[in-house]
């Protein structure tokens, strides 16, 4: 399985009302190193199939702004969900100790069965 489509099923486990980082997804998806090319993933046409708004950096700032209608709109829609942002001078930033998917080793052996891992 191709790591777009990985990303596109870890994308989908995020949970409404949380965030995941993009180191973490690339992790889930067997990629330590890849954090970059998540986001390109979701730059590339996966972010209209999976919650990309739920995407965060790794402090929390919400770095997809320019894939969306609006710079606004990752925030919105968080906010939707209950996720509070709050503007830094770094831009708008999620609390992870608070927001973070806390995905359990359990999802992560889920995820290597479903990637054909074992």
């Amino acid at each position: 399985m191709d790591f777009y489509k990985r990303v596109g099923i870890v994308c989908r486990r995020i949970p409404e009302g949380k965030v995941a980082t993009y180191g973490q997804i690339a992790l889930l998806c067997q990629k330590p190193k890849n954090s970059r090319q998540v986001g390109y993933a979701l730059k590339m046409g996966l972010a209209g199939e999976v919650p990309a708004f739920r995407v965060v950096n790794a402090k929390g700032i919400l770095s997809g702004a320019f894939h969306f209608e609006t710079s606004d709109l990752q925030r919105l829609l968080l906010a939707e969900e209950g996720v509070e942002a709050t503007w830094t001078p770094k831009g708008w930033e999620v609390d992870l100790k608070t927001y973070q998917w806390r995905n359990t080793e359990e999802e992560a052996l889920e995820l290597q069965k479903e990637f054909g891992r074992f």
